[in-house]
């Protein structure tokens, strides 16, 4: 058996898609970010999550293109600023994607239902 088609049932899961969204979401700060960017369920500029972390703001910018470039916020540029928001519908999506490819190559067992 090939290493190929061993793995082809988890093979979503080692698509780039799922990497970086795997990288963006492992990082503490970049959580504390998406958090403060899900409690207002709106707009906010980079200053403005900034707040939620002791670090430079040019930290959280690097932070929040990285999340970008995952597909987990939106940026929209509005005059000098940049606002960003989180793309819920597509983060609800890529998780439940990913879950379903879980699901689907390692099916649940009885000691997986009993924790």
């Amino acid at each position: 058996m090939t290493q190929t088609s061993k793995y082809a049932c988890c093979s979503g899961l080692r698509d780039e898609a799922a990497s970086q969204l795997f990288k963006a979401l492992c990082d503490p700060t970049r959580m504390a970010i998406l958090v403060r960017l899900t409690d207002c369920c709106g707009e906010r500029t980079v200053s403005s999550v900034a707040e939620c972390c002791p670090i430079d703001m040019s930290v959280v910018s690097r932070h929040l293109t990285t999340l970008r470039n995952a597909g987990v916020v939106r940026a929209v540029k509005r005059g000098k600023e940049v606002f960003y928001s989180v793309r819920t519908d597509a983060l609800a999506k890529s998780l439940r994607a990913i879950a379903d490819e879980l699901e689907a190559c390692c099916p649940s067992t009885k000691e997986d239902s009993s924790e």
